[in-house]
């Protein structure tokens, strides 16, 4: 009886559950609660925030390329998953100890240096994470699918990232609680990442079928993801990814500096700020069940432009009627502000859900880890890249300040939701574009 044969025991759902949740609650807490880390520990500027979106977007990238070929010609996927995941735990406590490099005062150097310590241990460890989860678990996920588990196994990969979202929010504001404890939020959550990875050490194991697949040179494989003229040909494809691409420079914008604007503009301590964003995305996530039978209607073209405006209308509540004079921070009862953040949640988890089945579809049988290659440039490189760009020179002309130090200090302000707004309406062109292409293909 082969691996296969197993895919339905008790352990093979537990690590399916305890590893998907574990790798969802560690990257909401990276791009959740790392941001505002920065601004209670180290220093009160977006130029930080940007530099560490752009350079663990780059290590995870590189990542995921470098570990899929790896994990192709070795045919090896558990070895990957430990490792990742054991490594990805110790530099997520390590990233917290950073805070321990600050000095009080005005230091210069100090905060340059500690700055420096701080984008480079975030690096380090997007680049394990990527090896343990995007790789590593995904990768062993798919090997074990089959025609008895598949619905299972999709239902379970597509509710994990809102479950950890959720969960990730609310946990780690209760966490880091009103004393801005963050060291206890690193040390639980890295913790529990490398208790797990010990155990998949154990209890994982790689399907009989994994073979090593060698093509060529190691360069010669590695070099071959990037096809970009087979990848041209998809152009349905190619459409579905510049929708991702520019949806998420719009998310990037606003959600980077989201924790920071409720906790330093707003004047929410981060366990409230916790429950807010918390009490949007449980509700948003029952849209997820009306959604599942559009999408198999092949109606994705509509949830998606229903996304974008339920979107926008969210994100046009925070930026037009959300201010220090308008909220209460000492309760959670905020109808204007929670009614913007489930909005904008509800726009999140439609348009997210929608548009991974809808480019998934698409791939090719033969080169799937190749495109799912690609799709990790759109979905987290370009993004990462390019949204600090646009709302790190916003952040510093709309919120400049001078703190006790007499340090020039940021704040992000409404005018990021502004922004987002605009971006996220860029969507609709590429939106056009493939359902012109999708619709081509259904009347051939």
């Amino acid at each position: 009886m082969d691996n296969r044969s197993k895919s339905n025991n008790l352990t093979f759902w537990s690590l399916v559950w305890l590893l998907g949740l574990a790798g969802q609650l560690c990257w909401n807490m990276e791009n959740q609660w790392f941001n505002t880390f920065v601004y209670a520990k180290i220093a009160k500027d977006p130029t930080i925030i940007s530099l560490m979106l752009a350079i663990s977007a780059i290590a995870t990238t590189i990542s995921t390329f470098l570990f899929g070929c790896i994990s192709d010609r070795k045919g090896i996927r558990q070895k990957l998953v430990s490792i990742g995941y054991i490594l990805w735990g110790i530099f997520t406590i390590l990233f917290g100890t950073t805070e321990f490099l600050r000095k009080d005062g005005n230091d210069t150097a100090s905060i340059i240096g500690v700055a420096f310590a701080v984008i480079a241990a975030d690096a380090i460890m997007s680049f394990f994470g990527s090896m343990g989860n995007d790789i590593g678990f995904n990768a062993w996920i798919n090997d074990h699918m089959n025609k008895e588990n598949s619905g299972a196994l999709g239902a379970a990969l597509a509710v994990q990232p809102v479950i950890g979202t959720i969960a990730g929010t609310v946990l780690g504001g209760l966490l880091v609680g009103a004393d801005d404890n963050y060291m206890r939020l690193f040390i639980v959550i890295g913790g529990s990442v490398i208790v797990l990875g010990i155990v998949s050490l154990i209890g994982m194991k790689d399907v009989s079928t994994l073979k090593p697949s060698i093509k060529g040179s190691f360069f010669e494989q590695f070099f071959s993801i990037f096809n970009v003229k087979e990848y041209l040909k998809h152009r349905e494809l190619v459409y579905v990814n510049l929708m991702l691409a520019v949806y998420f420079i719009s998310f990037n914008v606003y959600f980077s500096h989201l924790g920071n604007f409720m906790i330093y503009y707003l004047g929410f301590t981060a366990d409230t700020m916790g429950l807010i964003e918390g009490i949007g995305l449980l509700i948003a996530m029952f849209t997820t069940i009306p959604a599942i039978k559009l999408i198999r209607a092949d109606k994705s073209s509509l949830i998606i432009s229903l996304a974008i405006i339920v979107n926008s209308i969210g994100l046009l509540i925070i930026g037009l009627l959300v201010s220090p004079d308008s909220v209460d921070p000492s309760t959670i009862w905020n109808p204007v502000l929670l009614a913007g953040v489930l909005f904008v949640g509800i726009g999140y988890i439609l348009f997210l859900q929608t548009i991974t089945v809808w480019s998934k579809r698409l791939y090719p049988e033969d080169a799937r880890g190749q495109f799912e290659g690609i799709r990790i440039v759109f979905y987290v490189l370009i993004p990462m890249v390019v949204a600090p760009l646009i709302s790190n020179p916003i952040i510093k002309r709309s919120g400049e300040y001078i703190d006790e130090y007499g340090f020039k200090a940021y704040l992000p302000t409404n005018t990021l939701f502004i922004a987002g707004f605009v971006i996220v309406l860029v969507t609709l062109l590429p939106l056009l574009a493939a359902t012109k292409e999708h619709q081509k293909k259904a009347s051939d």
